[in-house]
């Protein structure tokens, strides 16, 4: 038996599952005409105009805020703000002081290499540089 075939099989097994279950039932379209499902008043889609008019003329998107609104979102923004400036702060003197870390090293290992190389090269006949260090 095809891979094809195998799907085609479970598909329509499941179909046909679902076609006889009673959960199916629940998402059905209601059928008004059957007394047998009366199982309460159902919920009111709509509301009645004036409802619908003062809800938007209560809060519609152009509304001003009040002003406690305002101090409380600015407040919120400022809060943010901060916490993202203490944050870049943050990050950028661990940066600072990795950096620094790394120069210091660097600095460090040339200045022995540099060391090394002049003793190496030293021959006694002149005296050492002694400003370099």
């Amino acid at each position: 038996m095809s891979w094809t075939q195998v799907v085609v099989l479970s598909l329509l097994t499941t179909l046909l599952f679902l076609t006889f279950s009673s959960v199916v039932d629940s998402a059905a379209v209601r059928d008004d005409s059957k007394a047998g499902h009366a199982k309460g008043p159902a919920r009111p889609v709509f509301v009645p105009e004036s409802e619908a008019s003062n809800f938007f003329k209560r809060r519609s998107r152009r509304s001003p805020r009040n002003y406690a609104e305002l101090q409380a979102e600015q407040r919120i923004k400022i809060a943010a703000n901060e916490h993202w400036r203490e944050y870049n702060e943050e990050q950028r003197n661990e940066h600072e002081n990795y950096a620094e870390e790394v120069r210091d090293e660097q600095d460090e290992r040339s200045r022995e290499t540099n060391e090394q190389l002049r003793e190496y090269h030293y021959d006694g006949l002149y005296p050492r540089y002694h400003w370099f260090h």
